[in-house]
């Protein structure tokens, strides 16, 4: 029993000391830097999720990061409905939902 035990702790090499290896050491592209990203904090690396609406006036419209040129942007004219306005938005350009309320990109350094 002892010699069958001996022989796993030494095909397991790491395992038989109780560690794994770290998975940023497996991980590579954009996968590893979106897990360096969840890892420093910032849990939306895509820039993805709802941004709630601002003043959205001209003056000081609602900011929408991007590190591209334009994006898509859709909007909730009305909270209690189900339908969404979607517009694009260009860099240095704002621009005016229907419902009134304005937008701009805001750059961004990419991921």
């Amino acid at each position: 029993m002892w010699r069958r035990r001996a022989l796993l702790l030494l095909r397991s090499g790491t395992r038989a000391k109780g560690k794994m290896h770290d998975h940023l050491d497996h991980v590579t592209g954009l996968e590893k830097r979106e897990l360096l990203a969840h890892l420093a904090g910032d849990c939306d690396p895509f820039r993805i999720m709802a941004i709630k609406k601002g003043p959205g006036t001209f003056e000081c419209p609602n900011l929408i990061p991007s590190a591209f040129d334009k994006r898509i942007v859709g909007c909730i004219c009305h909270p209690d409905t189900n339908h969404i306005e979607y517009m694009w938005l260009h860099r240095g350009e704002p621009k005016r939902c229907g419902c009134g309320y304005w937008f701009e990109l805001c750059p961004i350094a990419p991921l």
